[in-house]
C-alpha cells in the first residue's frame, strides 16, 4: 500500500480535463477561488475522441449560451475553426444552428495554454484513485502516487474514462478513449460512497488517410460564405480553410454488416452499457432501420496538419476486418487505409435524479458532476454542465446564492432540469424539440438572455457587457424606426412585390408589416429604405426575427409568465410528502426521491400528475 502524504489544500478539485472540467475548472479560478484541475494525460486537455467538431442542432445554441455567460468554448471554437456552416436555414430562426469543423489538435492546444495561464488555478497530470470526506469537514483526493489534496468542494468531470472498457469484435480491455488509461479505481472509490452509478456506452468511427480516399465519388460540402463566430466577442468572422465531404453506404455495405452481426459486442450481448438513442452506430442503423436503402457518411478532416479524415456517422464495435471489409464497400472508399480502427466505449456514470438543479450530489454535500458523468453526450452539454457546476461549487464556499438557470431562459436551463427532474435512459442529447420555449431560446438572443447573468457572476468583463449594451440599444432604436417607417406605392417597389409573390401596395404601409410578410424580409426591403443605418449583421438578424415572428414570440412570452407563476411557488428542501392527505404514492414516492425546488419542476416530473400538483398547490395555500 502506497503512503500517502498531503500535497496541498485548495478550495476546489476538478477531476477531469475535457470540456466539463476545463469550465469547471475556469469558472471558480476566475472567481477568486484556489482551484486544481486533474487530468490523466496533460496533452489531452479538450481532447475530441469522437468527431472534431463543435456545434450542430441546439448545441450551437449551448455554445452561445455559455459564451454569453462567460464560458470559453465559443472564444476556442473559433479560433481553432476548419470549417462553418450554419444548419436549418431552410426552417425557422428558432431552429438556426452554427457547426464548426474544428482542427482537433489546434483545439486542445488552446485550451491547454487557456487552463495553463488561468491564474488561481493549477492543472496537474495525475490520476485521483480515491476520494473521501474526512473528520475535517474537507474532501480528499488521493491520487495513484498517494498525494492527497484537501478540498471543500470537487467536482466530478470524468467523461468516458471511470471504469472505461474498449469493445473492438471479440476483444475487449479497459482503457479510456483514444489509448488512455482508464480511471477504475475511482469507480470503485464512488461506489463507496453509495452513489448511483450505471454503465453507458458510446462510440467513435474509424479515422482513415486522407491519400487512400478517391474524393471525386464524393459529394463536395463546402462551409458558408459569410460566417458567423460563435463567441460574441469574436470581432473577425472565421475563415472556412477546407472542404468537407458526403458520401452513402449500399446493399454490399449492408450485406457485410449483416452477415457479420453475431461478432458485434453490441448484438452478442457484451456490451451492458445502454448507447445513445440519437447517434447509434452503423450496424444499429442497419437493424433499426431496416428499409432504408442508404446511410449518409461525413468524411470530415481533423485538422489542417494531419492526413487523418473523421468517418462521421460510421460509429461501429464490429471486428476491425470487419470495419475494413464494409468501409471498402462505400463509392469513394474502395482502397480506403484505417488508421485509427473504430471501437466502443462502456463508462461509468451517475443517475441524474441523484443530483440537484445546481449538480450537486444530494447526499454528497459538496460533492458535484459535470458532463458525461452526468449521463448526457456531446461536447457542448458538458461543457455547459461544467460551467455550471464550477460557479455553483465556488458559490457554495463563497455563501452566494446559487445558480439555476430556468427552462425559459436557456437550453442550458432546459438540459440541467431535464437531467435532474426526469432522468435518462441513455446518454441525453440536446435538441430543439426538447425546449417548449424554442422560439425564445434562439441563439441570435443569447446575449440578451444570459450576459446581464454572465455580467453579475463577474465572468464577463465591462469591456464586453458595454457592447452587448450598445448592440441592444442598436437592435432597440432600429425596431422602433421600423415600426415608424411608411412605404408609399411605386412601381419598383411593386414590382419587387409582385416578383416575390406578395400583393403589391395600394395604400401606404409600415416597414414592419411588409417585413412580416413571409415573402419579404429586411434585406430585400432595404433598397427602398432610404433612412436605414449601418449596423451589424447580428443586430439586423435581430431586428428582422423579433419584427417577423413579434406575435408568435409575444404568445410564448405569455405561456413563460403563466409557467413562472408555479416556478415561484418553492417548495420545502426537507418534507415528507407522504404526510400530504390525497397525494398519490407514487406521485409522493418521486417526489421524496427527487426533492423538487417548485412547483414547476415537481410539474416535470414523471409520474406526478396535474391531480398531485393541485394537491400540492392546495396544502401550500394552506
Amino acid at each position: 500500500m502506497i503512503k500517502e502524504y498531503l500535497a496541498e489544500q485548495y478550495d476546489i478539485a476538478v477531476i477531469g480535463g475535457g470540456h466539463a472540467g476545463i469550465e469547471a475548472a475556469l469558472a471558480p479560478a476566475r472567481l477568486g477561488l484556489k482551484t486544481v484541475m486533474f487530468t490523466i494525460n496533460l496533452d489531452w486537455v479538450g481532447n475530441m475522441p469522437c468527431n472534431p467538431s463543435i456545434g450542430g442542432t441546439a448545441k450551437g445554441h449551448l455554445v452561445r449560451e455559455l459564451d454569453a455567460l462567460g464560458g470559453e468554448m465559443g472564444k476556442a471554437a473559433d479560433a481553432t475553426t476548419l470549417q462553418s456552416r450554419m444548419l436549418n436555414r431552410g426552417k425557422g430562426p428558432a431552429v438556426y444552428s452554427l457547426r464548426a469543423q474544428i482542427d482537433r489538435r489546434e483545439y486542445c492546444s488552446y485550451m491547454k495554454h487557456a487552463v495553463e495561464k488561468q491564474k488561481n488555478l493549477d492543472v496537474k497530470q495525475a490520476e485521483i484513485v480515491h476520494i473521501e470526506k474526512r473528520d475535517d469537514g474537507l474532501w480528499h483526493c488521493i491520487t495513484r502516487l498517494g498525494a492527497d489534496y484537501a478540498c471543500k468542494c470537487v467536482i466530478l468531470a470524468t467523461g468516458t474514462f471511470l471504469g472505461g472498457r474498449i469493445y473492438i469484435g471479440e476483444v475487449n480491455y479497459e482503457s479510456g478513449p483514444d489509448g488512455n488509461f482508464p480511471a477504475t479505481e475511482l469507480a470503485a472509490s464512488l461506489k463507496k460512497l453509495n452513489i448511483p452509478l450505471r454503465r453507458f456506452k458510446t462510440g467513435t468511427p474509424a479515422r482513415v488517410d486522407r491519400a487512400s480516399i478517391d474524393f471525386s465519388k464524393l459529394e463536395i460540402q463546402d462551409g458558408d460564405e459569410d460566417t458567423v463566430p460563435f463567441s460574441f466577442s469574436t470581432t473577425e468572422k472565421p475563415q472556412n480553410k477546407v472542404v468537407c465531404h458526403i458520401g452513402y453506404t449500399n446493399d454490399d455495405t449492408k450485406k457485410v454488416i449483416l452477415e457479420n452481426l453475431h461478432r458485434s459486442p453490441l448484438y452478442a450481448g457484451d456490451i451492458e452499457g445502454v448507447g445513445p438513442r440519437y447517434c447509434p452506430s452503423i450496424e444499429d442503423k442497419i437493424v433499426r432501420f431496416a428499409d432504408k436503402q442508404r446511410h449518409q457518411m461525413f468524411v470530415e478532416p481533423c485538422g489542417e496538419n494531419t492526413e487523418e479524415m473523421y468517418l462521421q456517422g460510421m460509429s461501429s464495435s464490429l471486428p476491425e476486418e470487419v470495419q475494413l471489409k464494409f468501409y471498402r464497400t462505400i463509392p469513394g472508399l474502395e482502397n480506403v487505409k484505417v488508421m485509427r480502427t473504430a471501437y466502443a466505449i462502456e463508462y461509468d456514470c451517475i443517475d441524474p435524479l441523484a443530483l440537484y438543479a445546481t449538480l450537486e450530489i444530494k447526499e454528497q454535500p459538496g460533492l458535484y458532476g459535470a458532463g458525461q458523468f452526468n449521463g448526457s453526450s456531446g461536447y457542448e452539454e458538458a461543457a455547459a454542465q461544467g460551467f455550471v457546476a464550477g460557479v455553483n461549487a465556488a458559490h457554495k464556499i463563497l455563501g452566494l446564492e446559487p445558480l439555476v438557470l430556468s427552462r425559459s431562459s436557456s437550453y442550458i436551463g432546459t438540459l440541467i432540469d431535464d437531467l435532474v427532474t426526469k432522468g435518462c435512459s441513455d446518454p441525453y442529447r440536446m435538441m430543439t424539440s426538447r425546449s417548449e420555449y424554442r422560439l425564445l431560446l434562439r441563439q441570435d438572443n443569447a446575449d440578451e438572455r444570459l450576459m446581464p447573468t454572465g455580467y453579475g457572476l463577474g465572468l464577463v468583463s465591462e469591456y464586453e457587457y458595454n457592447r452587448f449594451l450598445e448592440r441592444k440599444k442598436l437592435k432597440e432604436q432600429e425596431i422602433e424606426r421600423v415600426n415608424n417607417t411608411f412605404f408609399a406605392p411605386s412601381k419598383a417597389l411593386n414590382e419587387l412585390l409582385e416578383s416575390r409573390g406578395t400583393a403589391p401596395l395600394t395604400t401606404g404601409c409600415r416597414l414592419a408589416d411588409l417585413i412580416k410578410r413571409p415573402q419579404l424580409d429586411y434585406k430585400c426591403l432595404a433598397p427602398f429604405d432610404k433612412e436605414r443605418p449601418e449596423l451589424p449583421d447580428d443586430v439586423c438578424e435581430k431586428v428582422e426575427v423579433e419584427i417577423k415572428y413579434e406575435g408568435y414570440i409575444s404568445r410564448q412570452q405569455a405561456q413563460v409568465d403563466e409557467m413562472l407563476r408555479l416556478e415561484n411557488k418553492a417548495l420545502p428542501k426537507d418534507f415528507d410528502y407522504t404526510t400530504i392527505k390525497g397525494l398519490r404514492l407514487e406521485a409522493a414516492e418521486k417526489l421524496n426521491k427527487i426533492k423538487p425546488e417548485n412547483i414547476g419542476q415537481a410539474s416535470r416530473i414523471s409520474g406526478v400528475s396535474p391531480a398531485d400538483v393541485s394537491v400540492l398547490l392546495i396544502y401550500l395555500s394552506k
